[in-house]
């Protein structure tokens, strides 16, 4: 029998261990020293998977795509379904995370949990993670500039939003997130504590007026409503791509794993965090599902506008209460790619402390001033902002790179999780972990993943035209083809997977006091 692959701490492993909780004692016996502060309590790491996957800005986002693929039954009932098999996810995943509490996340736990090609199954999960987090980043930039547009629209009607504004916005957000990021980690942890409450208050305020400013709402049958305008004749096909509006909002929860190193007893707070973000986004997000879905008044018009969550409010609230709801939507947003460039930017401290980055020992440098990985943040900003940048010539172009984002995410969620299953017995969990569930919920994940991918690859409007096109397999098929050649080039010979500093008692000489 293979030897067995064990956790990095010490002892029986019991949520109640004082040495499985000692953070410092576990980053030490994974070979790290401690560089980063830990000022995140449980209600932080939580708040920063919490605000990233944003419900708010999911749901306003994508709403309109799933009016015409599939309707309110799948966006209700989508929602449910898609809820759950991500809640499957995001606990296989915590129980790597418990086991494996880096900054790294998901491509250490690669790295770790691999039997053979340690690095490789490091290497390729790293860049997926990279590459899907800096679309993402760029992706939610983009999101709140077309909101900020919509708004500046409304207020005044003279003002004809363009492309090019739009672009130059979204490189504005994106720099303003990275000063927030770029001073110390209280200032970032309090801003995400503010987060939770905005989007739940904000969330409260728009439900509330949608539920009691109307003076008609339509029926509870409603729900069962089914619309494909998809363009496809199957109307299941059509219906079926309207679960991707429930993954696209459901990604990033990652996020809790990666700030790892700056949470306070992580091996337990942190997959709490994970699981608690998705369980509470399940249950926000169908409140507000449903009290849009009900408010809508003429499907057809709704569906056909710019931007049918926008026209929903107007419709049911009049011009002014919509304008003062579309703040919160859209600092909504801003709080989403704020947590989302500081999820990012971690996960470039790590794999460049690791060697696996060009330049790493750049990136992965921490400032003595602030204890962030300030070069880390800027290399986040300016790759977000190169992925902006094509929107300044055609939107499609835009949308085939950051396309990527979710596909790269899940892609990355499901290799620790996979490598995890093959280790079967062999596996020893951290405080937090699933027991005898372990293997059917890892199971039951993977499959979600490798169909909910396929899905995100498929057609998505008819007819199939430049603009219409699903770039999001060139996307992909462009990053593993670069990784692959990358690795076979040069990385093979010098990446090996995550790293050691030393023994427990030497990295722990290195700490940063």
């Amino acid at each position: 029998m293979s030897e067995r692959i064990s956790a990095p701490h010490t002892g029986a492993g019991g949520a109640g261990d004082p040495a499985a909780l000692d953070d410092d004692a576990t980053l030490h016996a994974m070979g790290y020293p401690r560089k980063l502060t830990r000022r995140f309590q449980a209600f932080d790491n939580f708040a920063i998977s919490f605000t990233i996957i944003n419900v708010i800005s999911g749901i306003f986002s994508s709403f309109g795509f799933g009016m015409n693929a599939g309707g309110p039954r799948i966006l209700v009932f989508g929602w449910i379904g898609v809820s759950v098999m991500v809640l499957f996810v995001g606990a296989a995943m915590a129980e790597v995370a418990s086991a494996y509490p880096t900054s790294g996340a998901l491509y250490f736990s690669a790295g770790k949990l691999a039997r053979r090609c340690k690095g490789a199954w490091s290497w390729f999960t790293g860049w997926l993670n990279f590459v899907g987090q800096i679309g993402g980043t760029a992706a939610t930039g983009y999101a709140a500039a077309t909101f900020v547009q919509a708004f500046l629209a409304l207020q005044w009607s003279s003002y004809r939003p363009t492309m090019h504004q739009t672009v130059l916005l979204t490189a504005l957000i994106i720099v303003l997130q990275g000063l927030a990021n770029t001073y110390t980690v209280q200032l970032v942890a309090v801003l995400n504590r503010i987060s939770v409450w905005w989007l739940l208050v904000g969330l409260v305020v728009i439900v509330t007026a949608l539920a009691a400013v109307p003076d008609h709402h339509r029926p509870a049958s409603f729900v069962t409503h089914f619309a494909n305008n998809t363009g496809f004749t199957n109307g299941l096909y059509g219906g079926m791509l309207g679960l991707l509006v429930t993954s696209w909002t459901f990604t990033g929860f990652d996020g809790s794993f990666h700030m790892s190193e700056e949470t306070v007893r992580a091996t337990v707070n942190a997959p709490k965090g994970i699981t608690r973000a998705i369980g509470w986004s399940a249950l926000t997000g169908l409140v507000l599902m449903l009290a849009l879905v009900v408010s809508i008044r003429d499907y057809d018009r709704v569906a056909a506008s710019a931007a049918p969550p926008v026209q929903i409010l107007i419709d049911a609230l009049g011009l002014g209460t919509a304008k003062a709801l579309l703040l919160i939507v859209i600092g909504a947003m801003l709080f989403c790619g704020l947590a989302n460039l500081t999820s990012n930017t971690r996960q470039i401290f790590a794999f460049s402390r690791d060697g696996a980055m060009p330049g790493s020992r750049w990136w992965h440098s921490v400032s003595p001033r602030t204890r962030t990985p300030v070069k880390a943040v800027w290399l986040a900003v300016a790759c977000s902002l190169a992925l902006v940048l094509p929107g300044w010539w055609s939107h499609t172009a835009f949308t085939a790179i950051v396309s990527v984002n979710v596909v790269g995410l899940f892609l990355a969620y499901a290799v620790p999780i996979l490598l995890r299953l093959r280790l079967g017995d062999d596996f020893r969990p951290g405080p937090w972990h699933l027991g005898r569930w372990g293997r059917p919920v890892g199971v039951v994940a993977v499959t979600w993943i490798v169909l909910s991918s396929v899905l995100f690859m498929l057609p998505q409007a008819s007819p199939i035209t430049v603009d219409s096109f699903n770039y999001a397999p060139i996307a992909l098929a462009v990053v593993l083809l670069v990784a692959t050649v990358w690795w076979f080039a040069t990385a093979r010979r010098r990446f090996r997977g995550p790293v050691s500093y030393g023994r427990p008692d030497e990295v722990a000489a290195m700490d940063l006091v």
